[in-house]
């Protein structure tokens, strides 16, 4: 990939919000994780934790995810237009079809910064979202769980792991994944008071 090809990468992705059902192949989804696994960390500790659901079970999550809408809707509704807030709804309610979810974990290690744990397995989830655009898929990155971590967690079984029980094991957000239907536009990237250099 040359320079050109990268960036037009970065211009061209967007995060999707309606798939197709098909289940795309293991092996894709296995270098789409081993992409995020290739992101820089603190103190190289590569703590992210993943954990990927598929068949049964993500329909099983569906409860959960319109669980989290109504932590959300009532600010979204102030925010978006009267169709973006449907459509946005529909999607809390299917997650737009998608058929995997992977939830993104941080293992918290103590002896380094918080949000230098945190900021690493950030780090993987945009390595994740351009592997996806890469192999043809599409994919959301979403803090809706976040409203709802605790059930997150129970959900996952993550609370009989030992990092868990000890405080350290923290979920951050989820991606949903899949072949895309539809072709969305890219919001406008905003450059007020965004950057700023500083000269000597």
């Amino acid at each position: 990939m040359n320079k050109e090809e990268f960036y037009r990468l970065l211009e061209a992705r967007r995060s999707i919000r309606r798939f197709k059902k098909d289940l795309p192949p293991k092996e894709v989804i296995d270098r789409i994780l081993a992409a995020g696994m290739q992101a820089p960390s603190g103190k190289n500790l590569q703590n992210w934790r993943f954990f990927v659901v598929t068949g049964k079970k993500r329909d099983e999550y569906l409860a959960h995810s319109q669980k989290s809408w109504l932590s959300l809707k009532d600010v979204l509704q102030r925010r978006l237009k009267p169709s973006l807030y449907e459509f946005t709804e529909r999607f809390f309610f299917t997650l737009g079809d998608a058929p995997v979810i992977v939830f993104c974990y941080s293992e918290n290690n103590p002896e380094e910064r918080y949000h230098t744990n945190v900021g690493s397995v950030y780090m993987a989830v945009e390595n994740m979202n351009l592997a996806c655009f890469v192999e043809g898929l599409g994919c959301c990155t979403m803090g809706a769980p976040l409203e709802i971590k605790q059930d997150v967690d129970r959900f996952l079984g993550v609370t009989e792991r030992e990092d868990y029980k000890k405080g350290e094991l923290e979920l951050l957000c989820a991606l949903v994944i899949g072949y895309p239907d539809h072709s969305p536009p890219k919001a406008p990237r905003q450059l007020d008071d965004r950057i700023h250099w500083i000269d000597s």
